[in-house]
């Protein structure tokens, strides 16, 4: 199967339900086919191996966790996706229900470097908290390898990061919009977006893969992929 390149002109877009694993490639996670909420989706969480590894269990490293679409790679366009999270049962204490959408994903399976890619994700456990600054961070930006979310909020406080109103394990829709060197994400079909990126740190001419992506301690449910180029 070629790849299917979503960010070309005359490409179509790219409709997944997510309703079982077909081109579903897990890295450092498990996922599985599932009912949850009423509805077809999949659950995706940090694979076992990977949550027992010392390291990992004392906080020393997060590991890149996510779901890889395969044959799909992804340069402009509007990625939209619903998910549905909260920290596993056995999740440390700092654990908020990571997850979210990864794109323009490079990373080669063989390779020893660290993919690099951009993503947006929530930490739904703070959507309502009492806490405002927990509440502040509700949504979040980063570009791994290199720019992570402690680097940003460390160099430039707030600038990647703002309040949405979420709720764990409730179905939330994502949407987000990428032109060269910006995205725009939007939740819940709001007509303003939640956060604005003007200078993605992959730059304006990148391309990748696009993924379905969790943090530490977190199950997700996805449904409704949807893909459309520019």
């Amino acid at each position: 199967m070629g790849v299917m390149v979503a960010g070309t002109v005359g490409a179509q877009p790219t409709r997944l339900p997510l309703a079982s694993t077909d081109r579903l490639v897990p890295h450092n996670t498990t996922v599985e086919a599932v009912r949850f909420g009423g509805r077809n989706a999949v659950r995706v969480a940090v694979a076992p191996e990977v949550t027992a590894r010392p390291e990992v269990r004392a906080g020393m490293i997060e590991p890149e966790t996510y779901v890889r679409i395969a044959d799909l790679a992804f340069a402009n366009g509007v990625i939209e996706v619903e998910v549905a999270s909260a920290p596993a049962k056995d999740a440390p204490a700092g654990a908020r229900g990571f997850a979210g959408l990864a794109f323009r994903l490079a990373h080669d399976r063989e390779s020893t470097t660290a993919p690099r890619y951009d993503a947006f994700y929530l930490r739904p456990t703070n959507g309502r908290s009492d806490d405002q600054e927990r509440r502040n961070h509700a949504a979040q930006y980063i570009s791994h390898p290199d720019w992570t979310w402690s680097r940003l909020r460390r160099e430039t406080p707030s600038r990647y990061e703002a309040y949405v109103d979420l709720v764990p394990d409730r179905w939330t829709r994502l949407r987000i919009d990428v032109r060269g060197a910006k995205a725009r994400l939007f939740v819940n079909g709001a007509e303003e977006p939640t956060l604005i990126v003007n200078d993605l740190k992959t730059g304006p001419g990148a391309a990748g893969g696009v993924a379905l992506w969790i943090g530490p301690g977190t199950v997700a449910y996805f449904r409704k992929l949807v893909v459309t180029p520019m």
